[in-house]
């Protein structure tokens, strides 16, 4: 095939060099041959020549090599399209279960947080109602010992008035009491206070 399309490219050659060389001797004679309707239907003729070759050249060779690159090209940009898409589609379905883990670690974590802050609650309360109890018991001692502590004062105290009362009766008056009666002085004194 290959031999073929040689051969019929140097036979044209050949002859459009041949023809080239008449038409340059006439060229010489007449002027431009172009020009010449003597020689206009062998232009024509030459014109149409040319055309077919370089139709049939184009038609078999230069066009089908073409067409096969653009279809080559065309189904590679397909391919790659589709492949794209597949890999878009991958990557949605990957974001959507990113998405779907991240807010079932967000649900768990805020599970883990209350059940947490319920579990320190609760054990707040209990250490607070411990504490609590132990310090009303505390109180309830404090108190006892406060009461105990005031009226061993006050016990102490009738006694002290007494003693003070006497005293004083004595320096000032000069007269010497009887202790019991300073005392029964003194407690009607402190039971009016």
């Amino acid at each position: 095939m290959m031999i073929l399309r040689a051969l019929l490219l140097a036979s044209a050659a050949s002859v459009c060099l041949s023809i080239d060389m008449a038409m340059a001797a006439d060229a010489q004679k007449a002027g431009m041959p172009q020009f010449d309707l003597t020689r206009f239907p062998s232009q024509i003729f030459w014109l149409g020549v040319a055309f077919v070759v370089l139709y049939l050249i184009m038609s078999k060779v230069a066009l089908p090599r073409i067409g096969a690159v653009l279809e080559a090209r065309a189904n590679r940009i397909g391919s790659d399209l589709d492949r794209a898409s597949a890999l878009t589609a991958e990557a949605d379905q990957t974001r959507a279960a990113y998405e779907k883990t991240l807010g079932e670690s967000r649900a768990k974590a805020q599970d883990v947080g209350r059940s947490t802050e319920a579990a320190l609650a609760k054990e707040s309360a209990e250490r607070q109602a411990v504490l609590g109890n132990e310090l009303a018991g505390r109180i309830r001692d404090a108190e006892a010992r406060i009461a105990a502590a005031k009226s061993a004062a006050m016990a102490n105290l009738a006694g002290v008035a007494a003693d003070t009362a006497s005293l004083a009766v004595e320096r000032v008056a000069g007269v010497k009491v009887d202790p019991a009666e300073a005392a029964d002085a003194a407690r009607v004194a402190l039971a009016r206070a």
